[in-house]
């Protein structure tokens, strides 16, 4: 698996500006989610790994609300470039 897969969609002089950015959030949790992912797959019994797992999946899915609450175009745009699921609304 390449490391910066996700992180290659975003130009590289934006990359230096906006790392607190919520993309570029985003994206930096689903190559960890990715990573810890198929590192589970081998190791079935990781329970910390598990947690850890979670909780990067509630921080991704809060700052994705947040943005699809705030302005939904770019979240759309967020969605389709990495090729995620829309989250169920309540």
């Amino acid at each position: 698996m390449v490391k910066n897969s996700f992180i290659s969609i975003i130009p590289q002089e934006e990359k230096e500006r906006n790392k607190g950015s919520i993309e570029f959030q985003v994206f930096s949790f689903t190559n960890k989610i990715q990573r810890l992912t198929a590192h589970l797959e081998l190791h079935k019994k990781d329970f910390l790994s598990q947690r850890g797992l979670r909780l990067i999946l509630g921080k991704r899915q809060r700052l994705l609300a947040y943005l699809a609450k705030k302005n939904k175009i770019r979240y759309k745009k967020l969605i389709s470039q990495l090729d995620i699921r829309e989250q169920k609304t309540r």
